[in-house]
């Protein structure tokens, strides 16, 4: 049993944090919210997403497993209104997913889960790193390297965070210091990162005030941030770009 009412927008933010990079994913859901876990199909980036029950207005549900296309889910919610409510009930004997917003009633087909890729095991990492930013911040750097390389390197030098990207000819790098940043930890930091990933995680952290990055010397970056006003989690897992010497 699944039952629940949300604000239109802000299901449609939560669920464009997951969809950056899969279009498939299955719902774990219990009475204490929604959670999931996937990967691309590269192995490259992995998503870990928390969507409490308190980011909805009504919710009622028992632990069950649902597969579901995100773009569907999307492209319902393009055409409703920012302050409409989605109501949703799962329709366990059809498989169906009952989602009645601004007035129009749709049945939406679930994928069956075992089609679905399973969760993948989520990794233990010790970064030594850490750095919490702007999202604005984080975002208008990689949008900067985007016009020059396909990648960007991140790191710590000298109690300085930076970003820097190079092409072959042109650079831009940006660096905030400890007093520029909302709060760091200092360490042994510096890894690449391809930028075709990095583009599509940062998209939502545009409105994110406090975002979350924890690295390592040629290691994976954790990106953090809440979402649904702190009744939801998303986490980024993105594996480093290695360049041979």
């Amino acid at each position: 049993m699944f039952k629940a009412a949300i604000n239109a927008e802000l299901l449609k933010d939560s669920i464009a944090s997951l969809a950056v990079i899969v279009d498939e994913v299955r719902f774990r859901i219990n009475s204490e919210g929604i959670t999931v876990k996937a990967v691309d199909p590269a192995n490259v980036a992995m998503g870990i997403f928390e969507l409490g029950s308190a980011a909805f207005d009504e919710y009622s549900a028992d632990e069950c497993e649902i597969g579901v296309d995100l773009n569907k889910i999307t492209d319902l919610l393009g055409i409703a209104d920012r302050s409409d409510t989605v109501r949703m009930e799962l329709d366990e004997v059809n498989q169906k997913l009952l989602i009645d917003v601004g007035g129009l009633s749709y049945t939406l087909s679930l994928l069956d889960p075992s089609t679905i890729r399973a969760e993948p095991r989520v990794p233990q990492l010790e970064l030594p790193a850490k750095v919490v930013l702007n999202g604005a911040d984080l975002r208008r750097a990689v949008k900067a390297s985007e016009k020059i390389s396909d990648h960007m390197l991140m790191g710590i030098s000298d109690d300085t965070f930076y970003m820097e990207a190079k092409g072959d000819t042109d650079k831009v790098r940006l660096e905030m210091g400890r007093d520029q940043l909302i709060d760091m930890k200092s360490g042994d930091a510096c890894s690449l990162f391809s930028l075709d990933y990095l583009s599509d995680i940062v998209k939502p952290t545009n409105k994110i005030n406090e975002v979350t990055l924890s690295l390592g010397r040629d290691f994976p970056i954790l990106i953090d941030f809440e979402i649904a006003n702190g009744a939801g989690k998303i986490s980024y897992l993105l594996a480093p770009r290695i360049e041979s010497d």
